[in-house]
C-alpha cells in the first residue's frame, strides 16, 4: 500500500470505475437470482450495449479519432449521445488520447502504453493521474464542431440521463404495463442495462488498449506491439484486426478481409449506402499487399538465417526449400512495390496469386519452425 501513489490517483474517475464493476458484479447476481429477467430487460441490455459500443468503435473512434468518413447529423448526435452512454469521457478527450495514442504507441508519451504492463494499458491510466497531463492540443479540428462541443460540455449530463435514468423509467413503466412491481423493473434496468451495461462497454473497449497489443499476430507489421486478434474482435465490435489499424489508421474498416468480424465496418457501409455518411477512406489493396508481403519476407528471411546456422541436415534441406519461396517472393515484392510507387493498377488476379503465394510462404514458415 505504501508503494500506491495516492497523490496521483484520479479519485472521480476510480470511485466511478471500482464502483460500477462491484455492483455489477454483486447487484446483478443477486437480482437474477432474487427476481430472473424477462425478455424487455433482456432486450433494452443488447440495444443500449450495442448503441453504446457502436458509437464508440463507428464515432468516437473512426468518425471522430481518425477522420475515416464524414457523416451527417443524424449520425454524429446518435454516436454522440450514446457514446456519452459509455462514460469513457467527452468524445474531445477520448480522441485527443487516442491520437497521442498512435502518435507515440509503445512510448512514454503514449497514454496507455502497453510497455507499462497489462494493468496500466488496460484501466491503470486511468485509474492515475498522468503525468504530464496531455495538452490537448491535437484536436483543433474538433473544436471547430459545435456538435462536439456540446457533447464535452455536458457529457456527464447526457450519459447519466440518457444511459441510466431512461433505462430506469423503462423498466419502472414496462413492469407497470405488465401488472408487476414497477421498482423492481426499475431496479432491473439501472442494474442490467444501466451499470452492468456500462462496465462491459468499458471493458471491452479497455480490451483494445491492452489485450490487442499483447495478443494475437502481426501480419503488416512489427515495428510496435498492437496485434491483429479474430477473438478480439468479437469482444470489440471488430476493433481487434489492430496490426492493421495501427499500419492504417486512417481506413474506416478494421477487419479488411471480407471474413473478417467487423461490424463497425459494415454498420458504416450501411450507413453510405442510406445517403448518411460519405466519403470512406480505404487502404489500396495493393498498399495493404504490399505491408503483408514486406513483413512476410522480413520473418523469412530471420527464419532462414536461424535455420543455416543449425548443423547439416534437415533444416539445411528445409531451409533450400523455404530460400525458392523467399527469392520467388521478393521478386514478387519488388514488383508490386514499383507498380504502387507508379500508381499502376495491378488486377485482382494477380493481386490474389501473390497474396496466396505470400499464404504458402507463411504455412511453410510454421511447418519449419521447429528447426529454428
Amino acid at each position: 500500500m505504501h508503494r500506491i501513489p495516492f497523490d496521483r490517483v484520479n479519485w472521480i474517475t476510480s470511485s466511478f470505475l471500482i464502483g460500477t464493476a462491484i455492483t455489477a458484479l454483486i447487484g446483478v447476481p443477486i437480482y437474477l437470482f432474487k427476481v430472473g429477467i424477462d425478455w424487455f430487460q433482456f432486450a433494452m441490455f443488447f440495444f443500449y450495449l450495442t448503441a453504446t459500443m457502436m458509437s464508440i468503435t463507428v464515432g468516437y473512434h473512426r468518425l471522430f479519432s481518425h477522420l475515416s468518413f464524414k457523416a451527417k447529423l443524424p449520425v454524429k448526435f446518435f454516436t454522440l449521445v450514446f457514446g456519452a452512454c459509455a462514460f469513457e469521457n467527452s468524445c474531445l478527450n477520448w480522441a485527443s488520447d487516442h491520437r497521442l495514442h498512435h502518435k507515440h504507441v509503445d512510448h512514454e508519451e503514449d497514454p496507455y502504453d502497453i510497455s507499462k504492463g497489462f494493468f496500466w494499458a488496460h484501466i491503470g491510466w486511468l485509474l492515475f493521474k498522468l503525468n504530464p497531463e496531455p495538452s490537448m492540443d491535437n484536436v483543433s479540428d474538433l473544436r471547430k464542431d459545435k456538435l462536439v462541443m456540446w457533447q464535452h460540455k455536458y457529457v456527464h449530463w447526457i450519459g447519466f440521463g440518457v444511459g441510466v435514468i431512461i433505462p430506469v423509467a423503462l423498466g419502472y413503466v414496462w413492469n407497470l404495463a405488465m401488472g408487476l412491481n414497477p421498482w423492481t423493473g426499475a431496479l432491473g434496468g439501472f442494474l442490467i442495462a444501466g451499470v452492468c451495461r456500462i462496465v462491459v462497454a468499458q471493458h471491452c473497449t479497455f480490451f483494445i488498449n491492452s489485450f490487442c497489443h499483447m495478443l494475437g499476430s502481426q501480419p503488416y507489421s512489427t515495428s510496435h506491439s498492437a496485434r491483429d486478434s479474430a477473438l478480439m474482435a468479437f469482444f470489440t465490435f471488430g476493433e481487434g484486426y489492430h496490426n492493421y489499424h495501427h499500419e492504417f489508421q486512417h481506413d474506416y474498416r478494421n477487419g479488411v478481409k471480407p471474413w473478417q468480424w467487423d461490424p463497425s465496418k459494415w454498420a458504416i457501409w450501411t450507413l453510405s449506402k442510406l445517403g448518411l455518411v460519405e466519403g470512406l477512406r480505404r487502404v489500396p489493396d495493393g498498399r495493404i499487399l504490399l505491408a503483408e508481403m514486406g513483413e512476410a519476407r522480413r520473418k523469412a528471411q530471420l527464419h532462414l538465417a536461424e535455420m543455416r546456422e543449425q548443423p547439416h541436415g534437415p533444416a539445411h534441406r528445409a531451409a533450400d526449400a523455404l530460400h525458392e519461396l523467399v527469392e520467388k517472393l521478393s521478386a514478387n515484392y519488388h514488383e508490386l512495390e514499383k507498380a504502387v510507387s507508379d500508381r499502376v493498377q495491378l488486377s485482382r488476379h494477380v493481386l490474389n496469386h501473390w497474396q496466396d503465394e505470400t499464404r504458402i510462404l507463411m504455412r511453410e514458415l510454421r511447418r519449419t519452425a521447429a528447426y529454428a
